[in-house]
């Protein structure tokens, strides 16, 4: 039945995305863009938060990198934009990569402020490397190219970023289907019992920061597909914030939690552009309200470990009766 439901979700969502570019302003598309960029860096997130349980702050940090590096690309040599989103992807992955090599032995809070540290540094970079970023001037970057179209408005970037969001959808909830998707929640659970069933919990780690650190990328290289012009303010500590309570207000291991927190909180964000001195006290206040009386988000992707273990318990209690009754 809840396949069913998410079948039927996503074919409406669908069939509004495609008549919206008819019906709507360009405004509102790209506020669309904006939103499908959330979803994107809110599933990286997922992955390396929600299904591995690495509770790491640096995914920002990587978005700003997959920005900067699509728009240097675009302005020096102006190829089609699917190779500049894929380089964006491919350097924040190998940075992911070996972010996590080095942050693999910590743990919890320990976790958090290494790559918060990274994050923080990743900013004094794009503030300070004036010869690259252009500093706290800002970057501007060329209109994206699509085999000599060039995407110069929301509405010519809309499909691209569309379809490009809905296919890192679908690339999720295989991740999550698969064995190394079965990986990442055994080592959620617990990094012993993991290594005790036979999974290298270091490399599957690294993985999920790779994969993670892609997705941030690869949402970079697709903001710039419709937006000229990025600053290094917009990736600071409240933008961290803001995909963090995405995820947490969503729900923790739910793809369909980061989904509806991505769009919320990108709905909310905008709302709130007018008030910033107000935007972190009201998150707060957000945050503190979901922990309170919904701790679990509005979606939860985890079972309780006591249904966990009355499941495994059960399961063996079979076993050993049919064991019983073949040897009777």
């Amino acid at each position: 039945m809840k396949i069913d439901l998410d079948k039927g979700l996503l074919l409406a969502c669908a069939a509004i995305l495609a008549v919206l570019p008819f019906v709507a302003s360009g405004y509102v598309l790209f506020i669309v863009n904006l939103l499908m960029v959330y979803i994107v860096l809110a599933l990286g997130l997922h992955i390396v938060l929600g299904e591995t349980g690495q509770f790491a702050l640096a995914h920002i940090a990587f978005y700003g990198i997959g920005i900067y590096t699509a728009g240097i690309i675009n302005n020096a040599w102006h190829p089609n934009f699917v190779i500049s989103i894929l380089v964006s992807a491919v350097v924040a992955g190998v940075l992911g990569y070996m972010l996590g090599a080095l942050a693999i032995r910590m743990r919890d809070i320990y976790l958090a402020l290494s790559t918060f540290a990274f994050g923080e540094a990743m900013q004094w970079v794009f503030l300070n490397w004036v010869a690259v970023t252009n500093g706290s001037n800002g970057y501007r970057m060329s209109p994206a190219q699509f085999f000599g179209f060039e995407l110069v408005s929301d509405l010519r970037a809309y499909p691209f970023v569309v379809l490009a969001a809905g296919a890192m959808l679908g690339l999720t909830v295989y991740l999550s289907r698969s064995q190394l998707g079965s990986a990442f929640r055994a080592v959620r659970e617990s990094d012993v019992a993991a290594q005790a069933m036979g999974v290298n919990v270091n490399r599957v780690k690294r993985i999920a920061f790779m994969i993670s650190a892609a997705y941030a990328g690869l949402a970079g290289g697709l903001f710039t597909t419709f937006s000229s012009f990025i600053h290094p303010d917009s990736l600071g500590f409240q933008a961290t914030v803001l995909i963090l309570i995405m995820i947490v207000v969503g729900g923790i291991g739910s793809v369909r939690g980061a989904i509806a927190g991505a769009v919320i909180f990108g709905l909310i964000s905008e709302l709130l552009r007018q008030v910033l001195s107000f935007q972190e006290i009201i998150y707060g206040a957000i945050l503190i309200l979901f922990m309170m009386f919904l701790p679990k988000g509005l979606f939860s992707g985890r079972e309780s470990r006591r249904s966990v273990i009355a499941r495994e318990v059960g399961g063996k209690s079979r076993v050993g009766t049919e064991a019983k009754g073949t040897k009777a």
